[in-house]
């Protein structure tokens, strides 16, 4: 008896969020059709050139902006910034440096340095346990 393997496939929303871009500025068939696992691997390990423009240049979606600007998703949105944004006007609202954009960055370190400091917490009361559990 031998087995038939179907390949995973995944919608192309999906894939372009594996890949870090804007679905709506993919070309038509990439956002009309379905994308295999074997496929997102080929795109990621040698990316066409419409994908490496994408990734250059934008527009680029709120996670990547985000993580341009050094803020967080939410942040962006209590900034107003709802949209996608281009490599261009990224680099314009770095070089601006509004208030929002100073506020929601050091929100943003102070977030990441509690999470870690729970994190840490969480690892010394595990090894805690453990050790008296010997």
């Amino acid at each position: 008896m031998t087995t038939h393997q179907t390949s995973q496939t995944m919608k192309p929303a999906t894939a372009a969020k594996k890949l870090g871009v804007y679905l709506q500025a993919t070309p038509a068939e990439f956002q009309e059709g379905v994308v295999t696992r074997a496929e997102l691997t080929a795109l990621q390990a040698d990316p066409p050139a419409w994908l490496r423009d994408l990734r250059r240049d934008g527009p680029h979606p709120r996670p990547v902006v985000a993580s341009k600007l050094g803020v967080s998703i939410a942040g962006l949105a209590r900034g107003g910034v709802t949209e996608a944004l281009t490599t261009e006007q990224i680099d314009a609202l770095k070089q601006d440096d509004p208030e929002w954009l100073r506020k929601e960055r050091s929100v943003h370190v102070d977030v990441r340095k509690e999470a870690a400091r729970v994190k840490e917490l969480h690892q010394d009361q595990q090894a805690k346990r453990q050790q008296q559990g010997r």
